[in-house]
């Protein structure tokens, strides 16, 4: 620990010692101490590579499915079939029925958002898929590369933590081996003593 104290803490032998205590010759270091390190290690390297490599994929597959959606992803010209709720003063945009041609030439009914107090056969830019369905605008390259980085890190802290917890769990599974096996040494050596604590 004195290598974390005073002036000499950020010296880079001095963090190299303070970060790789695990790996020191020690005289008491007992075997489950040396398997704790190792454990540390890997699962801490796993938790990095596996974090890494799931965010990586998470990120180009959302960019792949943004990048599909801007290319099959139509706007079309449809028109109200009803009269929109609410008055022409209103700012706020209300739901009603639109109808629109499909690229198979059939005819579909949906829902979109359009200026309240609108006339039937109101022309209205909606989106559709290639089948036609309704859809919403796609996202801009922009705004794809930012939910994109978004959902890749989410998924590459969520891949992290996995490996993280199991690291947690084996070491609380040493620990625990550690002290039953500290008690074990004591129910053994405490009877030779001539006086016992407690």
């Amino acid at each position: 620990m004195a290598a974390l104290r005073g002036p000499r803490a950020f010296a880079p032998q001095g963090l190299a010692r303070a970060l790789l205590w695990r790996w020191r010759p020690n005289p008491l270091r007992r075997g489950s101490d040396r398997a704790e390190a190792w454990i540390v290690l890997a699962m801490w390297l796993l938790a990095v590579l596996a974090g890494t490599c799931a965010g990586l994929w998470a990120t180009r597959s959302v960019e792949e499915n943004f990048a599909r959606e801007r290319v099959e992803w139509r706007p079309v010209t449809a028109l109200l079939t009803e009269r929109a709720p609410g008055t022409a003063a209103g700012s706020e945009h209300v739901w009603a029925e639109v109808r629109w041609p499909a690229p198979d030439g059939s005819v579909h009914q949906g829902q979109t958002r359009v200026g309240p107090g609108s006339d039937p056969g109101t022309p209205v830019t909606v989106w559709t898929d290639a089948r036609g369905h309704l859809v919403t605008r796609p996202a801009t390259e922009s705004q794809a590369s930012l939910r994109a980085a978004l959902i890749g890190t989410l998924v590459g802290v969520s891949a992290a933590v996995v490996p993280l917890a199991g690291e947690r769990l084996a070491q609380g599974f040493l620990v625990r081996r550690r002290l039953d096996r500290w008690d074990e040494e004591w129910e053994r050596v405490g009877p030779q003593w001539r006086w016992k604590t407690g």
